[in-house]
This record gives structure tokens, C-alpha cells and sequence, in this order.
């Protein structure tokens, strides 16, 4: 396995998990519990994500939030008090 393998395939998010394919096979499947704000964005803000930094991370633009794949891949949550605002339209 390479670094390279740990990059972004696939993400799905349902109203209480965070799934992300990994290029080297691997599915992390999350509760959303970890991430609150993800948890208490709506539908539309959930599934609005993207790859980011050459897909080492992703990206909820409408939420000013980013996840690392390094941080899915060692089960760290959401920081205390971290919940984003949603951005201004």
C-alpha cells in the first residue's frame, strides 16, 4: 500500500452515517455522532462534499468544514465546541 492509497474515492452520507471509500479498497463507515456539525446540517448540506488536497480530505463548502483522511482513519471526532455556522448565502 501506498500514500497514495489512502486518497478519496467515494462519499456517502446518510442522516446518521459518514461512509468514505478509500482508492486502496478500504470503506470507513462513521456515525455522524462523531460530527456534529455534518449531524445537524440538513440533507442538502451533507451530500453537498467534495475531494479536497488532492483527496486526502473533504470538503463541505455550504459548512465551512473539511475531514482528513488520516483523522477518519484513526476514529478522531469532532473537536468540542468546533460546530460550524453555516456560510451566508
Amino acid at each position: 500500500m501506498s500514500f497514495s492509497d489512502l486518497k478519496v474515492k467515494r462519499i456517502e452520507t446518510t442522516a446518521d452515517t459518514l461512509t468514505v471509500e478509500l482508492m486502496d479498497g478500504r470503506v470507513l463507515s462513521v456515525p455522524l455522532a462523531y460530527y456534529p456539525t455534518l449531524l445537524h446540517a440538513t440533507e442538502a448540506e451533507r451530500k453537498n462534499c467534495q475531494p479536497i488536497g488532492a483527496g486526502y480530505g473533504i470538503e463541505w463548502p455550504a459548512l465551512d468544514y473539511h475531514l482528513s483522511v488520516e483523522g477518519l482513519i484513526q476514529g478522531l471526532p469532532e473537536a468540542p465546541g468546533l460546530r460550524r455556522a453555516k456560510v451566508a448565502a
